[in-house]
C-alpha cells in the first residue's frame, strides 16, 4: 500500500515537474533578460527549487569516457562483460596496450546505485584494468527470474571472480565487505586456483558489535518480523517487477535523509541563495551530488531481511556461526589472498574497528600479507570518494595491489625469507607461537589481557585505532583454535610499551560529524 501511494504521488507531481521544467527553459532562451534582473533571478531560483523537488531521480550515468595514462589521453568504452537478472559486470576498457593489474570494485547493494563510486572507479582507471558490478533495481526486474537471497549474492561475487582471476584484486565498500569476504573464504575452502591475489575491504560492518553507530542500534533494536512488517513492500503494477518483494529505495533514502536533516535543509535553502546571488560553480555542485544521492533502488526483500539478520542482528561472521547453503564458513582458511581493511575517524555508518575485525578473522593469512589503515578526518563517504580518497586513501590502495601482484604460491617464499625470526615463527596460522608476531591479537588472548599493544600494522596508519579483538565480546571458532590459552613472555617483552585501552563491547565511540 505504501509503495502504491509513493508511486501515485509521483505520476501526480510528474505535470507540475514538467511545467517548472519548460518554463525554466523558457526564461533562460538566449534573448530572456530574467536570468539578468533580481526579481527574475528570484523567479528562477524557486522554479528550478520546484523542478527538483518533484523530479523522479532516475539512474545516473558513470560518464567516464577517457582517462589520462603516462600523461595521453586514453579513451575509456563502458561494456558488459557479464549480465545476470539482478546484476550487470561493468568494464571500463581502455584503449591501451598496456597491461595493469585487474581490479573488481563489488560495490554496495544498499540503496544506492553503483554510480556512487564514479570517483573511485576514475581513480583507479589509470593504472588498472577496472571492473564493477552493477546491481539492477529490483522493481524492474520481472517476477519469473526468482529472488535473490545472501547466498546468491556470494555466488554472483564467486562467479565473477572466476571469470575474472586469477590474477585479480578485489575492493569491496562498505557493505559488500560481508558477502565478498564470505566468498573468498569459499574459494579457499574449495582449494581454487582462482582465489583472488588481495582483497581490500574499506568500510565495512564486518562485526558490528565494535563501537556501533546509530544505523547498527536501530537494526539491533528491533526485530527481523519487524522490518518484515514495516518496511517490506511489494513492487505495484507500474513496474516490469510487479509482484516482487522488496525493500523500497525511498524508504531507505528517507532514512538516510533523517539521520542529518538539519544538514540536508541547510544545503537547499544555500542552493537556492547560490541561484538568485548567480553563484553558478556552487550550484552546479549542488546538482551533481543530489542527482547521484536521490537516485535510490529497491533491494530484493529476501537479500535486505538476510543481511540485516545476519549481520547486524546475530552477527554471526564474528561469531563463527555465518553459513552458506548450510556450510559453516571459517574465513580462517583464506591463505593465498592478501588483505588490506580501511577506516574513517569520524565514520558514523560503519565504526571504528569494525572493519578492522576482518584481521582477526582471517587468521591463515600471513602477518607480511595484512595491512590496516585509518583515515585521518574523514567520515564514511572519505573513505571511497573525495580529496583525501584521491590524495591519501586511493595511493595506499594502489601501492598494496602492486605489492601483492605476484601469485601467492610465488610470493609466500621471499616473504618468509625476509621475515624477523618472531615473525618466521608465525607464518604457520596454525602454530600455537602465531600470536608473537600478528599483527592483531588472537581473540583468545584479547579476552585474557584488556590492555593490548600496538599492532605493528598500525604503524602505517595516520591515527591510533584499537585494535577490533579489544572490542569483541566473542571469540570465533577458528582464532580460538590458533590462539594461545595465555600469551607467552616473549610476546610481552618486543610488544611496545603504549598500550590502547581497551573498549567494551557496544560501547559508543565519540565521533565528530562526517565530512
Amino acid at each position: 500500500m505504501l509503495y502504491e501511494f509513493h508511486a501515485t504521488a509521483l505520476q501526480a507531481m510528474q505535470p507540475l515537474h514538467l511545467w517548472a521544467q519548460a518554463l525554466k527553459k523558457q526564461l533562460t532562451l538566449p534573448w530572456s533578460l530574467a536570468p539578468y534582473t533580481h526579481t527574475g533571478r528570484y523567479m528562477l531560483a524557486g522554479i528550478e527549487f520546484m523542478e527538483r523537488c518533484t523530479n523522479n531521480y532516475e539512474k545516473p550515468e558513470f560518464g567516464l569516457n577517457s582517462t589520462e595514462i603516462d600523461g595521453t589521453t586514453v579513451m575509456v568504452r563502458e561494456q558488459v562483460a557479464a549480465t545476470r537478472p539482478f546484476c550487470e559486470l561493468k568494464h571500463f576498457r581502455r584503449f591501451s596496450k598496456r597491461q595493469d593489474p585487474k581490479l573488481l570494485i563489488v560495490a554496495p547493494l544498499s540503496g544506492h546505485y553503483a554510480t556512487l563510486l564514479r570517483g573511485t572507479v576514475a581513480h583507479f582507471l589509470p593504472d588498472h584494468e577496472v571492473y564493477i558490478t552493477d546491481w539492477v533495481n529490483a522493481r524492474e526486474v520481472p517476477l519469473s527470474e526468482g529472488g535473490f537471497s545472501f547466498d546468491d549474492y556470494v555466488d554472483y561475487v564467486i562467479e565473477f571472480i572466476e571469470q575474472l582471476g586469477p590474477d585479480v584484486h578485489v575492493l569491496a565498500v562498505c557493505q559488500p565487505s560481508v558477502p565478498v569476504l564470505v566468498a573468498c573464504t569459499l574459494m579457499a575452502m574449495r582449494k581454487s586456483e582462482r582465489q583472488p591475489l588481495s582483497l581490500t575491504l574499506m568500510g565495512g560492518p564486518v562485526d558490528t558489535r565494535i563501537n556501533p553507530t546509530e544505523m547498527n542500534d536501530y537494526a539491533s533494536d528491533h526485530d527481523l518480523e519487524w522490518f518484515e512488517e514495516n518496511v517490506v513492500c511489494t513492487v505495484p503494477e507500474q513496474y516490469p517487477g510487479v509482484g516482487q518483494k522488496v525493500y523500497p529505495g525511498f524508504i531507505q533514502l528517507s532514512g538516510f535523509m533523517m539521520m542529518n536533516p538539519d544538514l540536508h535543509i541547510r544545503k537547499h535553502f544555500k542552493f537556492y541563495e547560490d541561484l538568485i546571488h548567480g553563484d553558478g560553480d556552487s550550484a552546479e555542485a549542488h546538482r551533481d551530488f543530489y542527482n547521484e544521492y536521490l537516485a535510490v533502488m529497491d533491494l530484493p526483500a529476501d537479500f535486505y531481511l538476510e543481511t540485516v539478520q545476519k549481520v547486524f542482528i546475530e552477527h554471526q561472521l564474528p561469531q563463527g556461526k555465518m553459513t552458506y547453503r548450510g556450510q559453516v564458513i571459517d574465513p580462517g582458511a583464506i591463505e593465498k589472498t592478501a588483505l588490506m581493511t580501511i577506516e574513517g575517524e569520524f565514520d558514523d555508518i560503519t565504526g571504528m574497528g569494525q572493519t578492522e575485525a576482518a584481521q582477526r578473522l582471517c587468521s591463515g593469512i600471513a602477518p607480511a600479507r595484512k595491512l590496516h589503515y585509518v583515515q585521518k578526518g574523514v567520515g564514511h563517504y572519505g573513505i571511497f570518494n573525495g580529496r583525501r580518497f584521491r590524495e591519501e586513501v586511493g595511493p595506499k590502495v594502489k601501492d598494496f595491489i602492486r605489492s601483492h601482484q605476484q601469485p601467492p604460491a610465488e610470493a609466500k617464499a621471499p616473504a618468509a625469507a625476509n621475515a624477523t625470526p618472531t615473525a618466521a615463527k608465525a607464518v604457520p596460522a596454525k602454530a600455537a607461537s602465531a600470536a608473537k608476531a600478528a599483527p592483531l591479537k588472537p581473540a583468545a588472548s584479547a579476552a585474557k589481557k584488556p590492555a593490548q599493544a600496538k599492532a605493528p600494522t598500525a604503524k602505517a596508519m595516520p591515527a591510533k585505532a584499537e585494535p577490533a579483538v579489544e572490542a569483541a565480546p566473542a571469540t570465533p571458532p577458528a582464532a580460538a583454535k590458533a590462539a594461545p590459552a595465555k600469551a607467552s613472555p616473549a610476546a610481552a617483552k618486543s610488544a611496545p610499551a603504549k598500550a590502547d585501552t581497551a573498549k567494551a563491547p557496544g560501547t559508543r565511540a565519540k565521533r565528530k560529524p562526517s565530512a
